[in-house]
């Protein structure tokens, strides 16, 4: 018999340093993902933005979106499934929410602080300078050049 009681639910979601690049539309994939498995979002926000432990994927970064939801227990499963196939979220963890109050979850929400950081990403992307290759990427200087050995010192290399 299905589970048609609805839970709350804390969701942890990875983001590569390239995703993240794209902040409003990685913002937008969770959300349709939520949507799909008919989830009522109650709070999301930016968790950390930090160095992983191990490298997933070939990432050595990572950008953590931390979401409350409710939706009922029969649907959890497809949500999963949805982000686990997505090529978009590297990692994903859910729990139960039980823990926690309605206040403390509508507390965390930082929705305002992401669109504030959407905005800041995309206005970023239009004024940095494009390298060949690396689409919304600043360019790095130039190593700088060795500087010529002087008489009684080992050339530099």
């Amino acid at each position: 018999m299905p589970d048609k009681k609805s839970y709350t639910y804390e969701a942890m979601f990875l983001l590569s340093q390239a995703v993240a690049a794209d902040l409003g539309g990685a913002i937008e994939h969770i959300k349709e993902i939520l949507s799909r498995g008919h989830a009522e979002i109650i709070a999301l926000r930016k968790w950390d933005e930090r160095r992983l432990a191990y490298e997933i994927k070939g990432q050595k970064r990572g950008y953590y979106i931390l979401a409350y939801f409710k939706a009922q227990g029969d649907m959890l499963s497809h949500i999963e499934r949805d982000c686990n196939l997505s090529e978009k979220i590297l990692r994903n963890i859910f729990l139960r929410a039980d823990h926690l109050t309605m206040d403390e979850m509508l507390a965390a929400d930082g929705r305002k602080d992401l669109e504030t950081e959407i905005k800041l990403r995309a206005s970023q992307m239009t004024t940095a300078p494009q390298t060949p290759g690396q689409p919304g990427q600043p360019s790095q200087p130039a190593a700088p050049e060795a500087a010529p050995a002087t008489a009684g010192e080992p050339a530099a290399g």
